[in-house]
């Protein structure tokens, strides 16, 4: 078996089988994020929110997944099919693949990449072509003006997420995320991280995630008063589940990313308890639950 995995085959397989596992812990985060979000909705709305499929409605975003994936696929008259149907599928695979840079310990990352910052920006930067595509191939003025303000909004906030990175860039000396959460490592615990030296810049960066993600009260493009749905309201069943995960993913993505730029990552926060992923994983559910608020 030591020679399988050391042949070019056997790298091949433990690489996909940690891509699906990374894959496998994305999404089904993203069914118990999507629950937290509605039932953060409902409590702002005195509703009850998901509470009927499931314990505690907990298997109400798995419900909603297969009604998607069993519905049928409504194409628009005049929509320009092969990239109608590429700009989905673009945004979903480009959110997921900037998680092959997270680190969740020590070692445990997909690609531990020098350039690992780069990497996600240049992922981020890339999704809105889907945007871009999805709105123009639907050929419907609303989607086209959706995406278009989406796209502005996106590119605009890339700039101010790229300039606060700058000085953790400076700070550690690196854009390995690896490096990054190692150089936090101190006897202060958490007061070696680097929250406190660019405490600004966390709040910064927070604000920008949430317009980056179209998170409100950043969610201008998808204004229902004034463009229906925004980019995708010409879209339906699986196309816009598609949609609908690469904005989560990229939400958790942006929460993921805090944990080791700002928070220590996997670090203990007081020096007396052992350092662990269940550290790195802590910060993203609080991250998360803030984004909604």
């Amino acid at each position: 078996m030591d020679s399988f995995f050391n042949t070019g085959l056997g790298t091949a397989v433990i690489i996909a089988g940690q891509a699906l596992l990374v894959v496998g812990f994305v999404m089904i985060s993203m069914l118990f994020l999507v629950y937290g979000d509605r039932k953060i909705w409902a409590e702002l709305q005195m509703r009850r929110g998901p509470n009927v499929v499931g314990p505690w409605g907990l298997l109400q975003t798995v419900a909603d997944a297969a009604k998607y994936v069993f519905k049928e696929i409504v194409v628009p008259a005049g929509a320009d099919r092969p990239v109608f149907f590429l700009a989905p599928m673009l945004s979903f695979v480009l959110a997921m693949m900037a998680w092959a840079v997270i680190p969740f310990d020590q070692g445990w990352v997909l690609a531990n990449i020098n350039v690992a910052i780069l990497f996600v920006f240049a992922m981020s930067s890339l999704e809105v072509y889907g945007v871009i595509m999805g709105g123009w191939a639907s050929n419907s003025k609303y989607p086209f003006l959706g995406s278009l303000r989406s796209a502005a909004q996106m590119i605009s906030y890339e700039v101010s997420l790229g300039l606060i990175i700058v000085g953790i860039i400076i700070s550690t000396g690196s854009m390995n995320l690896t490096a990054i959460v190692n150089a936090q490592e101190g006897p202060a615990g958490i007061f070696n991280w680097y929250w406190l030296p660019h405490l600004p810049m966390v709040a910064l960066f927070f604000i920008s995630a949430l317009a980056e993600t179209n998170r409100p009260p950043f969610d201008l493009p998808e204004a229902e008063s004034e463009l229906v749905a925004g980019f995708f309201v010409e879209y339906s069943s699986t196309p816009f589940l598609f949609f609908m995960a690469g904005e989560y993913i990229a939400i958790f993505l942006m929460c993921a990313l805090m944990s080791p730029l700002f928070f220590g990552g996997w670090l203990s926060p007081v020096p007396f308890l052992a350092d662990g992923w269940w550290w790195m994983i802590a910060i993203w559910p609080s991250s998360s639950s803030s984004s909604r608020w």
